[in-house]
């Protein structure tokens, strides 16, 4: 390919709590709150733009945004109405470029470099779809236009809700200069108090301060934001069915060194990943480890496992021995950690077994279970495995969930 490519980033605005607003026009500009209880039970899955001036945010304890919104309407998450708009509105992503890459059920990247003799200029591409989207889906989206996946994301997340924002080509230092350094992928809270401690605040901060000084404070991690601050990225959208991996991660708001609670959030990691290859009819042979230490440095491990598989029990204990055996952590605290499987191929095509596993068939079996209810009624249902190293597997604080939509190529 030759020149830039023209990259859209597409991300449905509150999706979950849009499509109820969608199904039921008398919760339209209500703080409308999917997931938890009135009550306060449970987690927030997502909140309207309503409910979000009142503070919640996903991932919140319900008992605290009730705390925070009593009037909020709260709704049981329906994940199968929502997997139907996603699948509507993936079929108008079709109609567009083949070049779509999924991120999860409401936000895709789109390589529109092909489509200009067919459809037009890239913004006109972008606008007609937002448009499409909304007279026939009947929600509204954010979207970005870039030449590359990072900036066309971080476009599509600066006028939400219901924005368009081109970064036109060879402005790409002009328009990230005078942006806060959190914007960069990467840059956490943790991160940001560091920065901010250099004084660094802004991007145009970021790439005024001496590049020796950030590799020596930062090493990989530095070079990484360096490369972001001028907005290189050189990573092509990766349709669903090319995937060469799948995994999340999660990044903590307070570095964790509990080997129980670092425990806790890698099953939690291991059982979405294991779900999410199961919904693909994939399975994977390798199995990858990536920690992250409060100074930044990143290590991964890795484990080939002797058959390819897809049940949550196999992922989780090549992921507890990751942790447990080859990291070599000695106590160290940890800011991130995530999991990912890669080898990837179609379930169910290896060998037959002369003799069935009954062990095996019940793992198989439960699986099937969860990914039901889980696809009825959202994650109200968490696997109950077994403790294994470092303790029982239970709530954990100090998690803030952020999903994985960058660094792995990954079907949804």
């Amino acid at each position: 390919m030759t020149g830039p490519r023209s990259i859209l980033h597409v991300d449905m605005d509150a999706f979950y709590a849009s499509v109820e607003a969608l199904d039921d026009p008398t919760l339209r500009g209500r703080p409308v709150i999917v997931g938890g209880t009135p009550a306060g039970r449970g987690v927030v899955a997502a909140a309207s733009y309503e409910a979000r001036r009142f503070g919640v945010r996903s991932a919140m304890g319900a008992a605290q945004a009730r705390r925070l919104c009593p009037d909020g309407v709260f709704l049981r998450p329906r994940m199968d109405r929502y997997a139907e708009v996603s699948r509507a509105i993936f079929a108008l992503f079709a109609t567009v470029t083949p070049l779509v890459e999924p991120l999860s059920i409401d936000e895709a990247f789109l390589d529109v470099t092909g489509c200009r003799r067919l459809f037009g200029p890239p913004e006109a591409i972008g606008r007609d779809l937002k448009e499409r989207i909304g007279r026939e889906i009947g929600l509204a989206a954010s979207v970005g236009l870039a030449a590359n996946k990072f900036l066309a994301k971080l476009a599509s997340d600066l006028e939400k809700p219901d924005g368009f924002v081109v970064v036109p080509v060879g402005r790409e230092r002009e328009f990230l200069a005078p942006l806060p350094v959190g914007r960069l992928w990467g840059v956490g809270k943790v991160a940001e108090k560091a920065l901010g401690d250099l004084g660094i605040f802004t991007v145009a901060d970021l790439l005024a301060h001496p590049r020796q000084a950030l590799l020596a404070r930062f090493g990989d991690h530095g070079r990484h934001l360096l490369e972001l601050a001028v907005g290189h990225d050189d990573r092509p959208v990766v349709p669903a069915h090319e995937a060469k991996s799948l995994g999340n991660e999660t990044t903590f708001s307070e570095d964790i060194a509990d080997a129980q609670q670092l425990q806790a959030v890698l099953d939690d990691l291991s059982d979405q990943v294991a779900r999410r290859l199961r919904a693909h009819g994939l399975q994977a042979r390798t199995v990858t480890l990536m920690a992250r230490y409060a100074d930044f440095t990143t290590c991964t491990r890795a484990l080939t496992l002797p058959e390819p598989t897809d049940r949550t029990v196999d992922l989780r204990d090549a992921a507890r021995t990751l942790l447990h055996e080859r990291l070599g952590r000695d106590g160290r605290p940890l800011r991130l950690l995530g999991v990912t499987t890669s080898h990837l191929g179609p379930a169910d095509l290896g060998q037959g077994r002369l003799f069935a596993d009954p062990a095996r068939q019940r793992q198989q079996a439960l699986d099937r279970v969860v990914d039901d209810v889980h696809g009825r009624w959202g994650a109200v249902l968490r696997r109950g495995l077994p403790a294994g190293r470092g303790g029982p597997a239970g709530p954990f604080p100090g998690q803030a969930p952020r999903r994985r939509d960058d660094n792995d190529q990954d079907p949804g």
